[in-house]
């Protein structure tokens, strides 16, 4: 299978693709049917309302996917009679734009569904611009729109309840195959000339992936009572797998070497390719696993890496020196690794065996979830200029204003809403991402009008233009969330086709999207780049402190289990977590930093350093620690030697907590400083673990280092 076919295959059935079949056929079908049947701007009306609460239908446990939509259906036909009363006084549908595109905007605080929420009823203010009403038109048009609402979110709800399993089988595969995507990189790590320095910007650019990806499914999975109660079935069967696959990715990210040392002694060999051509083994493996559970297919492992593994330990075993006792040391932990992901794609597997015995750990699945408040204090706490959603809120204010006098005072036009309905979607509280926004719609608009022009003076038959209406539908709503430029390339046909049936020219449509779509990204772009910015850079010392305080924890969850006290599974895969997610926030801050202006770029040299050496830091506590508590729970590392460097790894790392932070408290006592609970289980000293603790209090002191010139 080739790669197209491969991807086309992903496509087809991921969770994308499935929501953009349901909104299109949810959102299409009441105009269809009722503009077959002669009522088409009753259908459109339909249409309109579902579209409306479709925003708000995002990926998330079911519970609250209900929730927004209900909000928005509640909110809908109270914005439509209020807009509809204001709509032909000029100065009162400006203050009601003003002030709804301000509180709208602030849901925000409550989580990005909330803000989708907001735009969502936003939008349907924004539509109504131009609609002048009477009073029983109004109500009628209230109702049509809400009942359109309502049509969706039983669609919606329906859909769910016949597949359960369907979106969260989904989200798992597509994690799996992030997953999978990493491991591959690491294998990038091995080949004969690699980049190193380019190896690490990609691998820390797909964490960010995976991070992304794992939270959709912690959403999915642990907030989800069906599959939390289940203890056989689907549901206890996708959370078992997930809990393995973060297992096999902690085996994954603990896999750090001195790699350009590893070059240098061993490349001249060939054994360095054949270590990463069996790790990419693995990782095509896991990527098949992945895409089975995403479809829904039954998968039986047809590699076999045991073979694979025998012929590197024949390879490694061949360089032996005798004269050289450890000569090959290095490569028989990436070995013993191997075998390790070997194992843990084993358990993986386990999915697919439906009378396999479900494992017994038990974790308190919902502390790994973060649980929003809806206190009116967490709305009065942002309602300074200090917090980011604030100010935006205040961007899409003034913005909105702007693109209202603009669209009915300088350039009255028949569709000047698009104006508007351009400054909202393009209008993000990072500069970065309103930046790739705006060149995404004019290009996507651009092309999309050179397409629907041509597909309207191509093709007449109007059953022809309603199939490629649903393609158009299908495939904007398919990439909206993964793919910005091609949803709007496709949007803007389905959107001329529309009109070319409501009986309007193309050409002046066309004309009319481009230029609206123009001014309404220059104002969105004018408003993120001058009214109150906020600079990633600005934000970076808060997303060091955070992975400064997750490393810090997990340095102590190691003491701990050196000490031989007993670490609580919750505990560490609480503090793994952590990890995990503090790094990702930081790798993505530092690639929308760079996607910013170079004069508003700090240190991006130092932060990049700072990013790779944490990770490195974290891979190698990973490394010791689950080699630690997988002793059963007897420990042969207490001794003082041993706790010495991580002792000063602390120290080190608090120290740079300390400078970015001068209300971080002073380092408290730690077990680090205790006896060892079983001094009986004390040994000789390993000098392999020593090296290992010994680098992690050198990165560690590096960390300081760093973190000193980013400050400066």
């Amino acid at each position: 299978m080739n790669d197209h076919t491969r991807k086309l295959q992903y496509f087809f059935f991921s969770q994308d693709f499935s929501d953009g079949l349901r909104i299109t056929l949810a959102v299409l079908l009441p105009g269809l049917l009722l503009g077959w049947l002669g009522q088409l701007e009753v259908g459109i009306d339909l249409s309109l309302g579902a579209l409306c609460v479709s925003i708000a239908d995002s990926p998330g446990p079911v519970v609250h996917k209900r929730n927004a939509m209900l909000a928005v259906v509640a909110l809908l036909p109270a914005v439509a009679l209020l807009t509809g009363l204001v709509q032909p006084y000029m100065w009162l549908l400006g203050l009601e734009i003003g002030v709804l595109s301000f509180l709208l905007t602030l849901l925000l605080v409550y989580g990005t569904r909330a803000g989708a929420v907001g735009t969502a009823t936003l939008l349907l203010v924004i539509l109504m611009m131009d609609r002048s009403l009477t009073l029983p038109q109004l109500l009628r048009y209230a109702s049509l729109v809400t009942a359109g609402g309502i049509w969706y979110t039983v669609v919606s709800l329906l859909t769910r309840q016949i597949r359960p399993y369907r979106s969260a089988q989904q989200a798992l595969g597509e994690c799996i195959r992030a997953v999978a995507g990493f491991l591959r990189l690491k294998a990038e790590f091995y080949r004969t000339g690699t980049n190193l320095e380019d190896d690490y910007r990609r691998l820390v650019s797909q964490q960010v992936t995976v991070s992304e990806k794992q939270e959709a499914v912690r959403e999915l999975l642990f907030r989800t009572r069906q599959m939390m109660k289940e203890s056989t079935g689907t549901g206890r069967r996708l959370v078992l797998t997930f809990v393995d696959l973060m297992d096999l990715y902690e085996q994954i990210t603990a896999t750090y070497y001195d790699y350009s040392a590893i070059h240098a002694r061993f490349e001249a060999s060939g054994v360095l390719d054949a270590v990463a051509g069996l790790v990419e083994q693995i990782a095509t493996e896991l990527e098949s696993i992945g895409f089975a559970i995403q479809a829904n297919y039954s998968y039986t492992s047809r590699v076999q890496l045991t073979a694979g593994l025998e012929q590197l330990k024949a390879r490694i075993d061949a360089l032996d020196d005798p004269t050289q006792p450890g000569h090959t040391l290095v490569l028989k932990k990436i070995l013993v690794n191997l075998r390790n992901l070997s194992q843990r794609l084993q358990d993986i597997l386990a999915y697919f065996d439906a009378k396999a015995a479900p494992a017994s750990q038990e974790l308190e699945y919902g502390r790994f979830v973060s649980h929003q408040s809806f206190a009116l204090e967490e709305l009065r706490g942002h309602l300074t200029l200090s917090s980011g959603i604030f100010r935006h809120a205040v961007r899409m204010t003034v913005a909105c204003l702007v693109g209202f006098v603009v669209a009915r005072v300088l350039l009255p036009g028949h569709h000047s809403y698009w104006i508007l309905m351009t400054i909202t979607y393009m209008l993000k509280p990072a500069f970065s991402l309103t930046k790739e926004r705006n060149i995404h719609r004019v290009l996507g608009t651009l092309a999309g009008g050179l397409i629907g022009g041509l597909v309207l003076f191509l093709v007449q038959d109007r059953m022809v233009l309603v199939g490629l209406l649903f393609v158009f539908m299908l495939t904007s709503f398919s990439f909206t969330r993964s793919n910005y430029i091609v949803a709007v390339t496709f949007m803007t046909p389905f959107v001329l086709i529309l009109f070319n049936f409501m009986g309007l020219g193309f050409l002046q449509i066309v004309e009319e999207r481009v230029l609206d779509t123009v001014l309404g990204c220059l104002i969105a772009f004018a408003a993120s780049y001058v009214l109150f910015p906020r600079w990633e850079s600005d934000q970076l010392q808060d997303y060091m402190t955070a992975v400064l305080r997750a490393n810090l924890l997990y340095l102590q969850t190691l003491a701990e289990a050196l000490t031989g006290s007993i670490v609580a599974a919750l505990d560490y895969k609480l503090a793994r977590k952590e990890v995990y997610i503090s790094s990702a926030n930081l790798a993505a801050a530092f690639q929308r930093m760079m996607s910013e202006p170079r004069g508003k770029q700090h240190r991006p040299t130092e932060v990049h350093e700072f990013v790779v050496l944490n990770h490195i830091l974290s891979s190698n506590v990973a490394s010791i620690t689950s080699a630690v508590l997988t002793q059963d729970g007897h420990t042969p590392f207490a001794g003082s030697n041993f706790l010495r460097p991580v002792r000063q790894a602390q120290q080190a790392l608090h120290r740079s907590l300390r400078r970015l932070d001068a209300t971080e408290p002073e380092l408290p006592a730690t077990s680090a400083d205790a006896a060892p609970t079983r001094p009986e289980a004390a040994t000789a000293p390993d000098p392999q673990l020593t090296e290992q603790l010994d680098f992690i209090q050198k990165v560690s002191s590096d960390i300081s280092k760093v973190t000193e010139e980013v400050l400066q």
